[in-house]
């Protein structure tokens, strides 16, 4: 048995090594399908970056009525930060509303002047809530319309931003199912021609392998050295990826940080650099193998 083992290991390092011209074309396949397949890793991260940078600059405000208490406007965030879709919520009294205002408008000598006269604070407190999902907003905003809470109630800001939360919502939804449909497409396509690739190079050795099968070879034997070929292309493949990789995402890098200033896709790159390498690395050794057993098992059934 591992007499046996050995010489399928030895078939296939000789196979792979004596490939030549469809060795270097098996390779370079994958090569294409683990690059694209990796861009779709690293565009799945500018996306979902910059959806979360956009995301973050969503909220809702809550504006109470001038005459609610504090410790009912307090009672409402307690409650809504029990809530499973709230993120976070910033409380702003109407002092430091007022405070703030003035900070905005200090050098407009007419507005300070038109608020000093009316002798009272005209601002009123208010809540800016941020969900964790903005499909979540309007299941926050209808919190709101409890009886109990209502009545201290003078204005939920939903309905201005509803329209901007609903195309952030169709976006991401978008993106989402976008990436998964062009991976699996990918997958489909790389697998086709790899296997395609496969065929060809058994079909140039079909002479050996008809030799095999008089001296009575099983068929685990005969395909055996293709699939730790097929191991082999794909370990190559995955290498010569990340080599590429490594100076592409330097170079792009700053490009993209400068339209999107919190995508830093060097740094990224660099802290999963390992992780990457062992999900190319995987996904490598499956194509090639996979193929390669596919395609020996259909020429072999032939």
């Amino acid at each position: 048995m591992l007499t046996t083992f050995i010489r399928i290991l030895k078939y296939g390092f000789n196979a792979f090594s004596r490939g030549g011209l469809l060795t270097t074309a098996t390779v370079a396949i994958m090569v294409v399908a683990l690059s694209v397949f990796s861009g779709l890793i690293f565009f799945n991260v500018v996306t979902k970056t910059a959806l979360a940078s956009l995301q973050d600059k969503i909220d809702i405000s809550v504006y109470f009525k001038t005459d609610a208490d504090e410790s009912s406007i307090l009672k409402v965030k307690s409650a809504l930060e029990k809530l499973d879709e709230t993120k976070e919520i910033i409380y702003i009294s109407r002092s430091e509303a007022l405070d703030t205002f003035r900070e905005k408008h200090k050098n407009e000598r007419v507005v300070i002047d038109a608020l000093d006269a009316l002798g009272d604070n005209p601002l009123q407190a208010s809540l800016n809530i941020k969900a964790k999902d903005p499909r979540q907003y309007g299941m926050i905003a209808s919190y709101f319309d409890a009886p109990t809470i209502k009545p201290v109630i003078e204005k939920v800001s939903y309905q201005q931003n509803q329209i901007v939360i609903e195309r952030l919502v169709k976006i991401i939804d978008t993106a989402e199912k976008s990436g998964l449909i062009i991976t699996l497409i990918l997958i489909c396509i790389a697998g086709l021609v790899a296997l395609n690739t496969v065929r060809l190079a058994i079909y140039s050795n079909r002479e050996e392998i008809g030799v095999m099968r008089l001296v009575g070879a099983l068929n685990g034997f005969i395909s055996g050295p293709y699939v730790v070929q097929g191991v082999l292309q794909g370990l190559l493949a995955s290498v010569i990826t990340i080599i590429i990789f490594f100076p592409l995402i330097h170079f792009i890098s700053p490009y993209i940080q400068a339209m999107i200033p919190e995508v830093n896709l060097w740094a990224y790159f660099l802290d999963n650099a390992f992780i990457i390498f062992v999900i190319q690395t995987g996904a490598g050794v499956a194509l090639g193998s996979i193929s390669s057993l596919i395609a020996v098992r259909k020429y072999l059934k032939a």
